[in-house]
């Protein structure tokens, strides 16, 4: 069965000339949305198939991706793509650099520190700045936030679903 990762969201039209406003769900806009790319499109409620896109244009503007798709050349054909999800299929992941993760590889992932002690559930990734920030549901539901930086992150086994961390003082009190 095939698997879909999530790439983007289209939340509205931009000019008439058929662009999409996009809220990016990737770490690799530039390679997603480069012209020639192959994206599809789910929409919401839908059991049709999803819609193969492919991407004729791409630019930023404010904090959206705008795309433009071949064959799409007006607003009315985008403004039914609104609420649409963009995905992408598991072959188009390729392949990464060593310490680098999909975010859908890392949540889920049960931390420990070095020494052995459970520390929780990874639930979601924020990308705020110059590192990710794991967001670790610990014990009695509190939430625990660890810098993905090398001080702190020793090892990542995605296989066994496991991230040993060396936290800094301060991090889990």
């Amino acid at each position: 069965m095939q698997k879909w990762f999530n790439v983007g969201k289209i939340v509205n039209t931009h000019g008439i000339k058929g662009e999409a406003r996009v809220i990016s769900k990737t770490d690799f806009a530039d390679e997603r949305y480069k012209p020639g790319s192959k994206l599809y499109l789910f929409m919401p409620d839908s059991k049709a198939e999803p819609v193969e896109l492919t991407v004729k244009a791409h630019r930023t503007h404010k904090s959206f991706d705008l795309l433009t798709f071949e064959g799409y050349e007006n607003i009315n054909q985008i403004e039914k793509m609104k609420g649409g999800i963009l995905k992408i299929s598991e072959d188009q992941l390729g392949a990464l650099e060593e310490d680098e993760f999909y975010y859908h590889e890392i949540i889920g992932c049960t931390v420990e520190t070095l020494e052995g002690e459970d520390v929780g559930k990874i639930k979601e990734i924020l990308s705020p700045g110059a590192n990710d920030v794991w967001v670790i549901k610990g014990k009695g539901g509190k939430e625990i936030l660890i810098p993905y930086i090398e001080d702190v992150v020793k090892e990542v086994n995605v296989n066994e679903k496991r991230v040993v961390i060396n936290p800094i003082e301060g991090l889990l009190s």
